[in-house]
């Protein structure tokens, strides 16, 4: 039988830069949050490790070895296992998919095999992304990415993800940043409602955003559209991009925005969720 896992995607809500280190990795602060849909691994008996891609998005991947889903079953020394990916979410897209791909695989193939679930912070020898993923909820997301604390309850709260369909190239992005040496992110908390939420979210930034939009203007016009639906609290731009979202207090006027956007922009990739707690 298989065992079945959930990538959700990831979500920064603000990304500050707030150093560099002499290897040339960045220093991060950064809320980040796991919304209500994603990709899916199916892991199965194998001779030897094989990988499947299905999903609307499979044809922009490819199952080579340097694949994250397998690197990640090579890192939990699995050499036996038939997986499958079902790629839901578009790649390279500032919404931690195949970082989120590579935890799910993990926790799959830990659940099983029995073999231990690795320490988070290990994990990022497979992606700067993935120790947050490992056990996806809320959380403040420092150093490299390695460093997770808890943050104050989250409000029920609703994302409209739009993606314009551009390529991003998170290198150049980080190679045009002006700013390196940015502030910490804002006290965090507490938030009664998602407008409270959204008021604190509107006093810190995405620090890639400027860079991103100078190289991919199409990421302006997707802010733009967003911010202008009804009920949206606040838009921004997910990680490096081209993902942007919409903030949204209620599921119904969530489900309107993404309608709405699905029908202006036919080309873009549009979905409504709720932030997982």
């Amino acid at each position: 039988m298989a065992t079945e896992d959930f990538a959700p995607a990831k979500i920064n809500l603000a990304l500050h830069v707030i150093g560099q280190r002499d290897d040339g990795y960045h220093l991060l602060d950064s809320l980040v949050v796991f919304a209500g849909l994603g990709d899916r691994i199916s892991v199965g008996e194998g001779q030897g490790l094989t990988l499947r891609i299905t999903g609307p998005f499979a044809t922009a991947l490819a199952d080579d070895p340097d694949n994250l889903v397998l690197r990640a079953a090579r890192f939990l020394g699995v050499s036996d296992a038939a997986i499958t990916l079902e790629k839901n979410l578009p790649v390279a897209s500032g919404i931690g998919g195949g970082s989120a791909d590579a935890a799910a695989t993990l926790r799959a193939l830990s659940a099983a095999t029995g073999r231990p679930l690795p320490e988070a912070p290990s994990t990022a020898v497979l992606g700067a992304d993935v120790p947050v993923c490992l056990h996806p909820r809320p959380r403040r997301m420092s150093g490299i990415g390695e460093v997770l604390a808890d943050v104050p309850a989250l409000p029920p709260a609703w994302l409209v993800l739009a993606n314009p369909g551009v390529a991003v190239s998170t290198p150049a992005i980080f190679r045009a940043l002006t700013c390196r040496n940015g502030t910490g992110l804002s006290p965090l908390g507490p938030w009664p409602d998602a407008a409270a939420l959204a008021r604190d979210l509107a006093g810190m930034r995405n620090d890639l955003d400027a860079p991103a939009t100078a190289l991919q203007p199409m990421i302006s016009e997707t802010l733009v559209a967003l911010s202008g639906q009804d009920g949206c609290l606040l838009s921004r731009m997910s990680g490096a991009g081209a993902t942007c979202f919409g903030l949204f207090a209620d599921a119904a006027q969530a489900d309107a925005a993404a309608a709405d956007l699905s029908a202006r922009y036919p080309g873009w990739w549009v979905r409504a969720a709720r932030i997982l707690a």
